[in-house]
């Protein structure tokens, strides 16, 4: 998924499913948060500050970044581009796809489209690697359809329904980092489009990775998941941490 966003957030995951596994819908807990406005406010100067200091010293990042943008960055809120299939094997659009791929695996994720490294361009990219189901029960697997997949790289991607059925559970996103929600999603979808070679593919999913798919393909139309979830059971995944 995405947190995931972390585009889908695998670390949600790995850090709650002891919470999420037990525990049905409807009765998520609610949180409050004991710090005080003026402690909010102070953290955010200081790190606008230091923002400021490291801008003047070292410039400006320029896309492709290295990093994922954040909720609130218009970018995330545009439509994305069309590729000219004639550019996709040409060096901008290459070093696009790879600092996706780059950026997904430092970050552990399992998805992640262009314009979460401030790119406007209709390219996305996926990987479920081995590694990650051993963090998980069988139970959960079995649950939620997870399966693993190679990387898959799309561009200029569309999306169908194969199977209308909806099915809520918990999505992270690293472009709104420390949440997550439960959101509804098609259980089967398949995608066509081209890959890096600029080649005609077609790929078939279910149960997670249809999930995936779909959360960035949402991406790449200025959708995120907030626009989808059950917003009661849309929660900080640490707030425990601030009632210690």
């Amino acid at each position: 998924m995405i947190s995931n966003c972390r585009t889908f957030s695998h670390l949600f995951f790995k850090t709650q499913t002891h919470n999420l596994l037990p525990k049905p819908l409807g009765i998520l807990s609610p949180f409050t948060s004991t710090l005080s406005a003026h402690s909010h406010s102070t953290k955010i100067k200081e790190r606008s500050y230091w923002g400021y200091l490291k801008r003047k010293i070292k410039g400006a990042s320029v896309p492709p970044y290295s990093h994922v943008c954040q909720v609130g960055d218009p970018i995330l809120r545009g439509r994305a581009e069309y590729v000219n299939p004639g550019e996709i094997q040409g060096a901008e659009v290459q070093t696009v796809i790879k600092t996706l791929v780059k950026v997904m695996r430092n970050l552990e994720c399992v998805g992640l489209s262009a314009p979460q490294i401030g790119v406007s361009l209709r390219i996305l990219v996926l990987e479920y690697p081995r590694k990650m189901l051993e963090d998980w029960p069988p139970e959960f697997i079995e649950a939620r359809g997870v399966v693993e997949f190679p990387l898959k790289i799309f561009v200029n991607p569309q999306l169908r329904v194969l199977d209308g059925q909806k099915v809520l559970f918990p999505e992270g996103c690293e472009s709104i980092s420390g949440y997550a929600a439960f959101v509804p999603r098609y259980l089967s979808v398949e995608v066509s489009g081209l890959n890096e070679k600029a080649e005609s593919v077609t790929w078939q999913a279910s149960g997670w990775p249809a999930r995936i798919l779909q959360h960035e393909m949402d991406h790449l139309d200025g959708t995120l998941y907030i626009d989808h979830m059950d917003s009661k059971t849309f929660v900080n995944v640490n707030w425990e941490e601030f009632n210690e």
